[in-house]
Parts: C-alpha cells; structure tokens; sequence
C-alpha cells in the first residue's frame, strides 16, 4: 500500500475534520429502512439485516431491501426515496448533481472488496486463464456482431460458438468490468444475456458449457460447483480471485471497493439507521465472509467507523470511476481528509 499508512490517516481523521451539516431537504425520514442498489453487496446488506434482526434491535423497523443495479439505487437515492445505496462502484459526477439538486447529503462508506470474476462452466477443460486484451477483445463494442465463436479470440481455442453472460448497463459491475477492460464505460457490446440480477447470470454460464460470463466475487462464492474461475492475466501476470490476491492488491484491474452510501438526514433523525450501519462496521469481518464478498482489514473498518462518527459527508472520488488502483490508494483517497468543497 503505497502513501501514508491508514493508521495516520485515521489520527488525521479524527482531529482535523469538522462533521458536516444537516440535510434539510425531503420529508421526514420513514418508518422503513429502504435498501437498493447493487446486486453485488445485496449478499452483504441480507447478511446485514439478517444479524441486525437476530440482535433484538429492529424494534419494529421494517426493511425493504432490494437490488436493482447500482446506477437505478443511485437514481432512487439521489431522490431521497432510500435511506441507504448499495453500490459497486463511487458516485458518478451525473450522480452528484442528481443529489446535490435534491438536497440530498450523504456519507461514502466502504463495506468491503470485491473481485469482479470471470467464469466459464465446470465442463471447459481447455480454458484456465484468460488476459485482459482477451477480454477485450470478446466484450468491446467492437466485437458486437463479429465476435462469435471461442476461435476467432485466440487461435488455440475450439470452433465453438460463445455464449456470453454478463451484468446490464444499471450495474455498477458493468460500469467498472468495461473502464478497466474497454477503456471507457460505455463500450460494451450489446448482443448477449444481460441482466442486473447475478442468479440470472449464474444459471447462464452453469447450464452452457460454451459460456462465459462475468459478475461479482460473492455469486461465484456462493455457485463454485457450478461454476469455474478463471485467472486474469493482468499487470501481475495470471491471477486467480480470492481474499488474498485482492487484499494484497494482486488481482488487477478488476478488484475494486464496495459501498453503501448512507442518507444523511436519515442517519440523524432516524436512530435504526445509525444502529444498523454501525452494526455493520463493527461486525465487517464476519458479514463479509458469511455472505462471500471479501473484508476489509479490522484496523480499516474502525477508520469507517471514525468517518461516520465525524460525520465526514460527501465523496473522495470527486464523480470519477478508479480503475487499475491498488486497493490501497482506493482505500486512501476514500479517506482523504482534504476535500474539494463542490463534493462535500
């Protein structure tokens, strides 16, 4: 991890950062805790809530989770309508003007990593690895039309035909696979199964032994023995995803951040939400390996917990999407205590 060590970040944190202002804009905070987002940390949030339960705290709170995509939550949350966004990638600058025309304030907290992870059915016995110009090379927008059997990626490969399987354009899986892979967002093709709900995608590649597709590290978790990963060859050379590889910032680029992005005036005036995120951050660790996503450091989700206890609203990213970061610079300029205003 290059740059200071978290542990300074997190003295500089505490002492030098003012908490932010109150929301005042939308009506007041409902009896229901709505959850919406990404369907990467839905097994997080559900791991979550289901704790928060078992604990005795709800106290006849209701939670209404659902997972439409990490761009559909931001719309609902950037209109006040959710207490908290699930999201698999940071707010982008369309995003901020959204809230900000809203009155909407909010807090970025990173739950936990993620490897986005590339997959083929059990049955494929000629295929272990596969290098991001590969994938570039099946998944441009370029390769929309043309791009249609295994061979015409690499010659070695079978003359089969290729069934892709992958997230659609609300996901913010979709969003991060395409920067790191394509270069810009956008450039996806467009012929193939494309869906915001990973089970969708899971099934696609279990029942096809010709496919190939690609969605977030806690689904393949969770379907291992129908499903195969694939190591990435990237700037590290072939990397396989796991706990380890993406902590120690070895499965590049496609290891990013996770996080929930917590509705100020709901954190204020709504007690629930303040005991629900903070239960979350004192039981990281745990929450992510049971639902399969990958934790934080222990020392890192304290540093969360300092920013929500300092009230540090807004975002570090300033609306743009980090890809080919180390881990560790996400996880820093998460917490730079210097921000530019217009995001705070």
């Amino acid at each position: 991890m290059r740059g200071r060590p978290l542990a300074c970040l997190l003295v500089a944190l505490v002492l030098s950062v003012r908490p932010g202002g109150a929301q005042t804009a939308g009506s007041k905070p409902a009896s229901t805790v709505r959850i919406n987002g990404s369907s990467t940390v839905l097994p997080l949030a559900r791991e979550a809530v289901r704790s928060f339960e078992a604990g005795g705290q709800n106290r006849g709170r209701r939670f209404d989770l659902g997972a439409s995509g990490t761009s559909a939550g931001f719309r609902q949350f950037c209109e006040g309508r959710l207490s908290i966004a699930n999201a698999s990638r940071p707010i982008s600058s369309a995003e901020l003007k959204q809230c900000k025309a809203r009155g909407v304030r909010f807090l970025e907290l990173p739950v936990a990593f993620d490897a986005i992870t590339v997959v083929v059915h059990p049955s494929n016995h000629w295929l272990d690895q596969i290098s991001t110009a590969q994938l570039s090379k099946l998944w441009s927008r370029q390769a929309e039309g043309t791009i249609r059997r295994w061979k015409q990626v690499d010659p070695a490969w079978p003359d089969r035909p290729i069934r892709l399987c992958g997230p659609g354009k609300d996901s913010g899986t979709f969003d991060t696979f395409n920067k790191a892979i394509n270069g810009r967002e956008e450039d996806s093709r467009r012929d193939y199964t494309a869906s915001e709900d990973d089970d969708v995608l899971v099934r696609c590649v279990a029942t096809n032994p010709n496919a190939l597709g690609y969605f977030g590290f806690d689904y393949y978790q969770s379907n291992r023995k129908a499903l195969k990963a694939l190591a990435v060859v990237g700037p590290r050379g072939p990397v396989l995803p796991s706990e380890a590889t993406v902590q120690q910032s070895l499965y590049i680029p496609l290891s990013r951040a996770l996080f929930m992005y917590v509705n100020e005036r709901d954190l204020q005036k709504a007690p629930v939400v303040r005991q629900f995120v903070n239960s979350i951050l004192q039981q990281g660790t745990v929450l992510a390996r049971r639902s399969g996503v990958i934790p934080l450091p222990d020392s890192t989700y304290r540093l969360v917990e300092a920013k929500l206890y300092r009230n540090i609203a807004g975002t570090a990213f300033g609306g743009t999407l980090p890809v080919g970061l180390s881990l560790g610079d996400i996880l820093q300029r998460s917490f730079a205590e210097h921000k530019q205003p217009q995001f705070r």
